[in-house]
């Protein structure tokens, strides 16, 4: 595949489906999960990963922000956010570093030594504790379509789904269906990503190709 892939997730979130093996002194984190695609994906790929979440951002300048994320993330070209049940975190979003992260991976970034465009991003839905995926998806036999439970995400992230300029949709039940690539984002469930991990970049490789369809927000 060659690709430069940064991934965007939280750390230390233990809200995730638990290895064989783990126990409570040493639980699965998300880590583990990031551990786990590097050791699968492609050796001509590069993988940058994102800060430590443990660091306190209320404190860090814009422009600190920047110069820490702006050259680990300029020469990359597609950007995963892992998206795990305990990703936010109760303070204001421009102090977590995943939001920052997801913005600068969609900005265009010059640098004294070229420019950077748009990442194409995917975000991949990880299994909650009981393995379930139901916090995020919610498979709607009637109507043959899943919701997508954005209201708990980051607003950068909720706002670059179903975010397509000339949306494709139907009617179901009083509920608006929308076909297609509709988002900007799109968003694949762990076990599907991790068994076919080139298709799925790729697919968000061609959803970036037509990223002009695409309102696209770029600010936290």
């Amino acid at each position: 595949m060659g690709k430069k892939i940064f991934i965007s997730y939280k750390y230390a979130d233990r809200l995730v489906r638990q290895f064989q093996g783990t126990s409570i002194w040493s639980p699965t984190t998300v880590r583990d999960y990031v551990d786990i695609l590097q050791n699968k994906i492609d050796k001509s790929d590069h993988i940058n990963k994102g800060e430590n979440d443990g660091e306190d951002m209320s404190s860090l300048a814009d422009s600190t922000i920047g110069s820490k994320l702006g050259d680990k993330i300029f020469d990359s070209s597609v950007t995963i956010v892992f998206i795990s049940k305990g990703m936010k975190e109760n303070k204001p979003e421009k102090d977590q570093w995943i939001p920052w992260e997801i913005s600068y991976s969609l900005r265009e970034q010059s640098r004294q030594y070229g420019n950077s465009k748009t990442n194409a991003v995917l975000a991949v839905v990880l299994p909650a504790e009981n393995g379930s995926y139901d916090y995020y998806f919610q498979y709607n036999p009637e109507c043959n379509s899943t919701t997508h439970k954005t209201n708990q995400l980051f607003t950068i992230l909720r706002e670059n789904m179903f975010n397509i300029k000339n949306p494709t949709t139907r009617l179901c039940n009083g509920s608006t269906i929308y076909e297609g690539e509709s988002s900007f984002i799109k968003t694949v469930e762990w076990d599907k990503f991790i068994n076919n991990i080139n298709f799925h970049i790729e697919q968000a490789v061609e959803i970036w190709r037509h990223r002009d369809d695409y309102n696209i927000r770029k600010s936290v």
